[in-house]
């Protein structure tokens, strides 16, 4: 893993851990992006919403300095696997990633890595545990 990667794991590691345990909305998407916007902003982490990637790529959250590639974080509540992996794919090409979190309902699994960028799964489910 080079340092670039290893910062971005880390950093991606931060942002887990602020999410973690959350009891967040598992019905409507706006509603989760709220709460973890609330929970980003009392962790003390600078996020921006909605973030334009390139002319097709919104992502929900971008986390960190924007003079560096952030944390970008996703928000599905239902989608295909497949349809979930491919945004994810265009998202990893963008050069404000530094690593992917998705944030999801869906039962997936992703690798430790898309397009070179660390990315990981935050259960929804795993807060009402």
């Amino acid at each position: 893993m080079t340092g670039g990667q290893t910062g971005a794991l880390a950093a991606l590691m931060h942002v887990m851990d602020a999410l973690d345990g959350a009891r967040l909305s598992l019905t409507r998407e706006k509603r989760t992006q709220a709460e973890i916007g609330d929970l980003l902003e009392r962790a003390g982490l600078a996020a921006r919403r909605e973030v334009v990637l390139d002319a097709v790529s919104v992502i929900d959250f971008l986390v960190g300095d924007e003079c560096e590639a952030g944390v970008g974080i996703e928000v599905k509540l239902r989608a295909p696997r497949m349809a979930i992996y491919r945004q994810l794919e265009r998202y990893a090409a963008s050069p404000a990633i530094g690593g992917l979190l998705l944030v999801s309902n869906t039962a997936i699994s992703l690798p430790g890595t898309i397009g070179g960028k660390p990315a990981r799964v935050l259960s929804l489910g795993a807060g009402w545990l």
